[in-house]
């Protein structure tokens, strides 16, 4: 079992929840990260005392220096601060939980370290899939997912044999806007798209659930993770988030993976893998329940998810194109610039338009989500 933990992202929902299970299994946190919330990370430093601390957003190193005045930590910022604290010799495992595509360099700067990393951010596999399990391969570094979905794939494919997997049912909560169709959608705030039924977690990460988009890059994701082909993974609109997903076999048995809605499940066994301890989270009670539904998808109303398995077929650099105009269409949305359909309307027109490359290196990655980026900022009113 691993002992001690670096975590970029430390503020944001996974990262606090990444803290509360290794204070409750002691385990040592050597470095913590934060994109732009100086005074959150640094009282996060007073109780952990970390070793470094890194700041991304260069601007607010200043605020940062002088807030953590006397902690005695190495302070870094940008994106060769995250970097420094991939390859860290202080941590035995990486949580990487920064949103967005900035996580992809991190995480290659970890596997090239030979440093096993706790994924919870999934645009590392969506933008650069092949890239990155390439690495991980050469380096014999294991990715544990900390996303839910995956993470219950994981764990249902545990003890039996890979090569007899049939396929995989992806559940989804379906979203705030489950059952309404485009027409209902017209108008929809931002108010309204960031108030997920079932789980809390960042802006970014709440729209793209809304939209569905966040499923389809689970989609991309999965197929990454577990070697899958578009036609081995399902998805199913399971309301209550109870089953996290499932694995069905070729004597056609299905697996599934069952608790309550808190990601502190998922992150203790990324990083205690393979062990399994008390978790601070209520037991899940079936009877409380009492009836689980699933539904198949609205894939015309929802079309960023039928972008994402689109691109996925497409190959290439379509998903990473996808994922950057989806992060770009995102930011207008909650900046109020664009109405909410227009986040589908993007991501498609996007990864209709732009030529779709064999990605060789980080620099291609990069190229393709530069210009995925520059089509969104080119047609928001279309």
């Amino acid at each position: 079992m691993m002992t001690s933990v670096a975590i970029l992202g430390s503020t944001g929902s996974i990262g606090t929840q990444a803290i509360e299970v290794a204070q409750m299994h002691h385990l040592r946190v050597t470095a913590l990260a934060a994109n732009t919330r100086v005074d959150a990370l640094v009282q996060q430093a007073r109780i952990l005392r970390p070793e470094l601390l890194c700041i991304a957003d260069e601007a607010r190193y200043p605020a940062l220096k002088e807030a953590a005045a006397g902690l005695g930590c190495r302070l870094l910022a940008g994106m060769e601060g995250l970097c420094e604290i991939a390859a860290h010799q202080s941590s035995e495992i990486l949580l990487n939980s920064v949103v967005g595509m900035v996580g992809l360099r991190p995480t290659l700067t970890a596997i090239e370290a030979k440093k096993p990393i706790a994924l919870a951010n999934k645009e590392t596999l969506v933008a650069g899939g092949a890239i990155v399990m390439d690495a991980a391969a050469k380096n014999n570094v294991p990715i544990y997912p900390v996303d839910s979905e995956h993470s219950a794939i994981f764990q249902c494919l545990q003890g039996n044999r890979r090569k007899q997997l049939k396929k995989i049912i992806l559940t989804a909560s379906g979203g705030p806007f489950f059952g309404k169709k485009k027409d209902e959608l017209e108008s929809i705030t931002v108010e309204q798209a960031l108030q997920h039924p079932n789980w809390s977690m960042g802006n970014k990460i709440t729209i793209d659930s809304a939209t569905l988009m966040n499923k389809g890059l689970e989609f991309i994701e999965a197929r990454w993770l577990f070697d899958l082909t578009p036609d081995q993974i399902e998805i199913v609109v399971h309301r209550q988030s109870v089953l996290h997903s499932a694995v069905v076999y070729e004597d056609e048995s299905m697996i599934g993976q069952m608790g309550v809605p808190d990601m502190k499940i998922p992150i203790q066994y990324a990083l205690l893998y393979p062990e399994r301890l008390s978790c601070p989270t209520k037991p899940l009670s079936l009877t409380d329940y009492g009836t689980l539904t699933f539904a198949k998808p609205d894939f015309e109303t929802f079309d960023c998810l039928t972008a994402c398995i689109r691109a996925s077929e497409m190959g290439g650099s379509s998903p990473c194109i996808a994922n950057g105009a989806n992060e770009a269409a995102v930011a207008a949305f909650l900046a109020r610039k664009i109405p909410f359909l227009q986040i589908g309307k993007l991501v498609n027109a996007a990864i209709d338009t732009l030529p779709s490359e064999t990605l060789h290196c980080y620099e291609d990655v990069e190229r393709a989500d530069r210009m995925a980026r520059e089509f969104v900022a080119e047609h928001l009113t279309m």
